[in-house]
């Protein structure tokens, strides 16, 4: 499984097996572009560089940060931008692209969604059994996206890209038509 996190100059990934209820990491690491670059000569890098990434670890599945909500219009479409070309190299390549939000990453990994950057990294390092927090930051994120992937497969909850339009399709349920709820 490879996790991606999409950032405006750097983009973290992270690859790990997973081994029975085992998870084994293989290898950690960012794809970075100089921000001096303009941004399609930037996002054409990132592709390169997921495609790269995907030919040599043939992942089954590739995990993306959702995007979630930014106060800061330009950073968000940038990343939204670097998200978009991660999804079209897997998708180019046949790989199943699950997303996870900030918030399922974090639970997933620490059992607290408001979990801090280093609790998580701490979290990670712990679950794949390294030496040190992988670095860059967005590689240790790569990481955990991954590691949240394969909990959520193992539970029988992976979110594809399919499967969260087929979701989308559907109207949505009202508070008093949701399980437990009166």
């Amino acid at each position: 499984m490879l996790g991606i996190d999409p950032g405006t100059a750097t983009m973290g990934w992270g690859v790990i097996r997973q081994e029975g209820i085992r998870l084994r990491y293989v290898q950690h690491g960012a794809i970075t572009t100089p921000s001096t670059w303009p941004m399609p000569r930037r996002l054409g890098r990132l592709f390169d560089g997921v495609t790269e990434l995907v030919e040599g670890y043939a992942p089954q599945a590739v995990a993306v940060e959702e995007l979630f909500f930014n106060t800061n219009v330009t950073t968000g479409i940038s990343v939204g931008q670097a998200r978009g070309v991660a999804i079209l190299a897997a998708y180019r390549a046949g790989i199943e692209v699950a997303e996870y939000t900030p918030l399922q990453v974090k639970q997933a990994i620490t059992s607290y969604g408001r979990a801090d950057k280093r609790q998580v990294q701490e979290m990670v390092k712990a679950l794949l059994k390294l030496p040190d927090i992988p670095r860059p930051d967005d590689a240790a994120d790569g990481l955990a996206i991954a590691i949240c992937h394969a909990f959520t497969v193992r539970m029988g909850g992976a979110r594809s890209q399919e499967a969260a339009s087929d979701a989308a399709a559907r109207p949505p349920r009202t508070p008093s038509s949701r399980p437990g709820s009166r």
